[in-house]
This record gives structure tokens, sequence and C-alpha cells, in this order.
């Protein structure tokens, strides 16, 4: 398998741009042309709905721009201080265990927030990752994939330093119920900048990966 290539902008990428590419790579993948991709990167303030999105969970639809997602999950929010990271693998050579790959992208974050001292956690029932913020569990972390032909992409977020109220427009994830939020590194006391954060990423990366 050709080494992984990463991918990181520093400019904010619009999301139809980031989509465009996506959706080019994981051909080029599939055909073999191009290398696997990890790509790193902020977008401006959207909210995305993933295919289980319900319309009702759209509190705010003319806050900021919507989006129609393919990749799995519900209302997401994406803007400044959030690092996406959109994962372009190629699955089946992998282990073709979609279970198995979410898994993975799930313990890949978990050890990248272990470095900053931030224990997040799996919780039965609800996607993305979770920390305990006082008496109450809160999201740092979001994970909504697609599969094609077994090259995945769309990917994760994680929540650096974004505006918490931006989450208000919708009900994220389609989990309402006031015991659970939405945190960051910056809430929780970690002040952490992206480039941090990326090398943090790309070292647990090469653990849970084996690349």
């Amino acid at each position: 398998m050709a080494q992984t290539e990463w991918r990181i902008s520093d400019l904010s990428v619009p999301y139809p741009d980031a989509v465009e590419f996506m959706e080019k790579r994981a051909a080029e993948i599939r055909a073999g042309t191009a290398p696997e991709t990890l790509w790193l990167l902020e977008h401006p303030p959207l909210y995305t709905a993933g295919t289980s999105a319900k319309a009702g969970d759209l509190l705010s639809p003319d806050r900021f721009p919507v989006y129609e997602s393919g990749r799995g999950g519900q209302f997401t929010y994406h803007g400044p201080g959030q690092r996406v990271v959109y994962v372009m693998l190629n699955v089946k050579e992998r282990g073709a265990d979609v279970r198995q790959f979410v898994h993975d992208l799930e313990e890949w974050v978990i050890r990248t927030l272990a470095r900053f001292n931030v224990t997040a956690e799996r919780r039965e029932g609800r996607v993305g990752l979770w920390v305990l913020d006082g008496v109450r569990e809160d999201k740092i972390a979001a994970i909504g994939i697609r599969l094609r032909h077994w090259v995945s992409f769309h990917g994760i977020s994680i929540n650096v330093d974004p505006d918490l109220s931006h989450f208000g427009g919708i009900v994220p994830c389609g989990i309402s119920e006031s015991a659970f939020g939405v945190t960051s590194l910056a809430k929780l006391g970690q002040m952490v900048t992206m480039a941090e954060l990326d090398i943090a990423l790309k070292a647990a990366f090469s653990e849970v990966f084996g690349d």
C-alpha cells in the first residue's frame, strides 16, 4: 500500500470544494492512481445534514449555510476553531470490516486527545466521543463517514476552540437531552493550537492504523 498522503489547509475551505475533492480522490484511490489521503482543514460556519437527519433538528435554518451530506449521522456543525479531518482510505485493503474501521477512527481520536490529558470515551447508543465535564457528558468529537466501493470519505471533527454557541442552531447528532452538551479542548482548559493537534493526530494515526 502506498504511503498515506497528509494534506493540511491553512485557509478555510468552502464545503462544496471539499466534497468535490473527496469525490475525485476517492475514485482515484479505488482506481489505484492516487494514494490514500487524510485532509486536515477548517470550514467557515455551516451545518451539514447526514443521511439520518430529521428536519426538526435544524433549529435555525437561516443562521448558516446548510448542506446535504452523504455521510452517516444527523446534523452537525463545522466552523473555525474545529479541526475537520477528511479520511480517504481503502477500507477493503484495511480488513474490509466497517465496524472495526469506525472503532479504529474512534480509537484514533481517543489517543490523540489523551496526549492533551483529555479522556474521551465511547458511549453505547451515542455516536462520537464524549468527556465528563462536571456532572454531565459533553461531546468533543464527531464521526461521520461514507463508503463508496470500499473507499471512505468524510471523516471526523474535533472541537479545539470553536464558538460553541453555533451548535445551538441544530440538535447536534439528534441528541437533545439536557444531560448532554458540546465541549472543546479550550473549554476543558487545554489551549491547543491546530499545529499541535495535527502533530498528535499523525502520531496517534500511526499507532492505530500502523502507517
